[in-house]
């Protein structure tokens, strides 16, 4: 195990330290304005404005990638000359940090607003008042200066307690300051968190707010698991066929950002250590991503493996039709991807149930794991010559008893090997309950990532976790098999 580990850290540090090498220069020329893009290859976020403004230009290469910080590692790593995204999404701090610099900024400008649900007119009515009493005020225009030049930070609103239950459930899809981010003990704060906490406060609500993908977050948004997205949303009149925008609070340019020609002397790995680890208590994150990983690999096991053995005893039904059923329940499950059918669980079919996310994920890894068991026992129990159990009978054992004290042990004794590799399969599924705002470990990872700006340290030490999970998963059920 230890040989294992080691070899498995060098690896992964070598790899690591391949693909943080950054090129030694960005574009050849100096950019100063939209019109010197050409030819050159430009990443900016899927499905956003700009996304959207360059697939009309023929004279310039798309590459298109997920989150800021995506944007950032694909000019570092030179397979893009240079990053487009709001001119506010990443601070001086980060530019200096990484060795990345703002080459210029786009003359034109867009308003941005918050999502709502369509229908939700009395919450937007109620944001629209806010936000227009705090523009008169100047309470806005504070905010924005505290973020982003480090003036003052205005009062927060008086409030006597929250004389509404329900809460103020927001979403927000970035996780870069100072638009919107995760600081200390996970707590949220930049820009779009601070105004949407001062108008919880002013509304005598409670505050909420969880991180999701952009595409999660619509769809969270439109299902009524949120009350508002912030995102930097720019309003046009497609997105107002599926979302209705708030009065805009802030007006966003394009940012264009590239790398340094000389690149800021690089951080050793204990410096990366406590980047990504000790600063904010960000291995906290990890921890708690860890326990949830667990959480719902156990239960999804233990639950799959009960359902499993029912599936087991109608594959070895006397009745076709149960048979029938069985395999048809296992032709849906194995053509249907598990992301496709854990969104359409917690989005759909629980949308409305108030069950919360990590059952939602349970269930449907259970669903999975259920036929994968079920098929697996019954190969298991099919491999036992029929010839033991006619043995058994023989000597005026009862059929259970047969089964139990002479097929039984033989089955699982063929079996376990199987069952353990279903078990790790299941446990390494579970990588994708972020998208459904579970802070697993992969989720962990990269929300540390979307910070940091770091791809090695977080990635690194998700990895080296999964990998003792699967091994002590392994070692324990191989570990029962001796006993």
């Amino acid at each position: 195990m230890k040989r294992s580990l080691h070899l498995l850290m060098e690896g992964l540090l070598f790899v690591g330290s391949l693909s943080s090498c950054s090129r030694e220069a960005g574009p050849l020329r100096e950019l100063r304005s939209e019109a010197d893009l050409s030819g050159l290859t430009i990443s900016m976020t899927a499905g956003n404005y700009y996304d959207e403004k360059y697939s009309s230009r023929e004279d310039v290469t798309l590459f298109r990638v997920n989150s800021e910080t995506d944007g950032i590692q694909a000019i570092r790593q030179g397979m893009a000359d240079v990053f487009v995204t709001d001119d506010v999404s990443i601070s001086p701090e980060t530019c200096s940090q990484w060795g990345i610099r703002l080459a210029f900024v786009g003359e034109e400008s867009f308003d941005v607003a918050f999502a709502l649900r369509k229908g939700n007119e009395g919450l937007r009515e109620e944001l629209n008042r806010f936000l227009t009493q705090s523009k008169t005020d100047g309470t806005l225009s504070a905010v924005i200066d505290h973020w982003i030049k480090g003036s003052p930070a205005p009062e927060l609103p008086d409030s006597a307690g929250f004389s509404r239950t329900e809460p103020l459930r927001c979403v927000t899809s970035m996780n870069s300051a100072p638009v919107c981010f995760l600081g200390e003990d996970g707590v949220w704060m930049g820009i779009d968190a601070d105004i949407l906490r001062r108008f919880a406060l002013w509304s005598g609500r409670s505050f909420e707010m969880d991180f999701k993908s952009f595409d999660s977050a619509v769809i969270a948004l439109n299902t009524g698991q949120c009350d508002l997205l912030s995102a930097c949303l720019y309003i046009t009149e497609d997105r107002e066929k599926s979302v209705d925008f708030s009065i805009p609070y802030y007006a966003c340019r394009p940012g264009y950002f590239v790398p340094e020609r000389e690149q800021p002397e690089k951080m050793g790995l204990g410096e990366r250590l406590k980047l990504n680890l000790v600063n904010e208590d960000r291995w906290k994150l990890i921890v708690d991503g860890l326990l949830e990983t667990i959480r719902i690999t156990f239960f999804s096991i233990l639950l799959g493996t009960l359902l499993g053995i029912g599936v087991c005893a109608m594959l070895r039904s006397r009745r076709w039709w149960i048979r029938t059923a069985a395999r048809v329940y296992g032709a849906i499950l194995q053509g249907i991807p598990t992301l496709v059918l854990l969104l359409f669980m917690f989005y759909v079919i629980l949308a409305h149930t108030g069950v919360n996310a990590t059952l939602v994920a349970i269930l449907t890894f259970a669903l999975f794991f259920s036929w994968s068991a079920g098929s697996l026992f019954d190969s298991a129990i099919s491999s036992v010559p029929r010839g033991q159990t006619e043995a058994g009978l023989s000597l005026g054992f009862t059929p259970m008893k047969t089964f139990l004290g002479i097929v039984f042990p033989q089955a699982l004794q063929r079996g376990l090997p199987h069952y353990a590799g279903a078990c790790v399969e299941l446990l390494k599924g579970t990588s994708i309950v972020g998208y459904i705002a579970i802070q697993d470990l992969t989720r962990a990872s990269d929300l540390i990532r979307s910070r940091t700006f770091d791809a090695l340290v977080p990635l690194l030490v998700v990895t080296l976790l999964y990998f003792v999970l699967a091994w002590l998963i392994r070692f324990l059920l191989t570990l029962s098999l001796k006993k």
